[in-house]
């Protein structure tokens, strides 16, 4: 029998994690891929990323409207009472055997209690991680308690889960899935990257990605003037900015960089989505690679490229020997980044406590296994 596998992505930042299961999804011949597309994908302020689902070759079931033009607490809220209406007519439509959700945002979450309440078995991934700095963290584990199958980026991550009281034959450690593409992808070179852009790139440049913390009392305005202040104390280093996601407060460090940009034309460059291809020859070719994103943690010391992670945002996380933890003030993100830099020229080997290597083939064939099972109790 044909299994739907439904899976749901929101961000741009979790689809590229998602591409490679994708992909083994609609090339496995007994499953139907049902791809649910929302959030900022279908936001042109970040890039319309959904268009790029699209060129990559994979047919959209379901696009589900849910962004206000409000970033607020409140508007956030709003949205999520948006995606619990479409995420149910898409999934009552679909009808799906399970539903695949990666992570711990505020889109997910919406997706999750409408699949638990529908009795559609979730499948979660990178859960029992911790991330103190953001609300991430209580919704990456409501998720985890709604979920039927779990797969983990790590040994002890498999244990904090198991520690909640999930049976131990429903959670699999199976490394960090976003580790598929270093395997898989084609990467730029350095002249190529800066033809797509369009932007005069020379080395030694920064890669600089921050989100907005959601949790606790660092502020997202000032820690990222704080990181813009202490860019300006390596001029010879050239800038690529990311754009945030788009969590409460993102819009304001969104205007933040395009002020820089340009008031340094020539220094420094911001994109709404790089895409994998392009983060990842990004990351390649950079001296240090800046933020509180969970891609500086996990997917960039395969390039034994170091990371200054600033704040609390992933406080709690597990970390390579190659990533440099920062206070937001100034004079922190800058003894943080000559320390890297000192790493990179030293060419010390970055260890990984993620793993790696075929995971999007395990998550499927398991989940494939597991449906299976379903289907002898009914």
């Amino acid at each position: 029998m044909l299994k739907k596998i439904a899976v749901f992505t929101g961000t741009r930042a979790e689809y590229g994690l998602l591409f490679w299961l994708l992909k083994a999804i609609q090339d496995e011949p007994d499953c139907e891929l049902q791809l649910i597309v929302s959030g900022s994908h279908l936001s042109p302020e970040f890039g319309s990323t959904w268009q790029q689902i699209i060129d990559d070759g994979f047919d959209v079931a379901a696009k589900v409207e849910i962004l206000l033009s409000s970033d607020s607490a409140v508007g956030v809220a709003k949205a999520m009472g948006l995606g619990c209406i479409g995420f149910a007519d898409a999934l009552d439509r679909l009808q799906p055997d399970v539903l695949i959700i990666l992570g711990d945002r505020f889109e997910a979450l919406a997706a999750a209690q409408v699949a638990m309440v529908m009795k559609i078995p979730i499948a979660h991934l990178h859960g029992g991680e911790t991330t103190e700095g953001a609300y991430d963290d209580a919704i990456r584990h409501s998720i985890t308690h709604m979920a039927t199958w779990h797969f983990t980026a790590a040994e002890p991550y498999r244990q904090k889960i198991l520690s909640f009281g999930k049976p131990e034959h429903s959670v699999f450690c199976v490394g960090a899935i976003g580790l598929d593409h270093v395997e898989h992808t084609s990467l730029l070179s350095l002249s190529e990257l800066a033809v797509t852009l369009n932007f005069t790139l020379q080395s030694p440049f920064f890669l600089v990605t921050y989100h907005p913390v959601t949790l606790g009392d660092e502020s997202p305005t000032l820690t990222f003037l704080n990181i813009l202040e202490a860019l300006d104390q390596f001029p010879n280093h050239q800038v690529i900015f990311c754009y945030p996601n788009a969590d409460n407060g993102g819009r304001e460090i969104i205007a933040q960089i395009d002020n820089y940009v340009a008031r340094y034309p020539k220094k420094a460059v911001a994109v709404p989505s790089l895409g994998t291809q392009r983060y990842l020859s990004a990351v390649k070719f950079s001296d240090v690679v800046i933020g509180n994103s969970s891609s500086g943690i996990i997917e960039v010391p395969l390039f034994n490229i170091p990371t200054v992670n600033i704040g609390c945002r992933q406080k709690g996380r597990l970390y390579a020997n190659s990533t440099f933890h920062s206070q937001p003030d100034q004079d922190s993100i800058v003894l943080a980044i000559k320390k890297a830099m000192i790493f990179k020229n030293t060419r010390l080997q970055a260890v990984s406590p993620y793993g790696g290597g075929n995971v999007s083939n395990k998550v499927l064939q398991t989940i494939i296994k597991m449906i299976d099972k379903e289907e002898d109790h009914v």
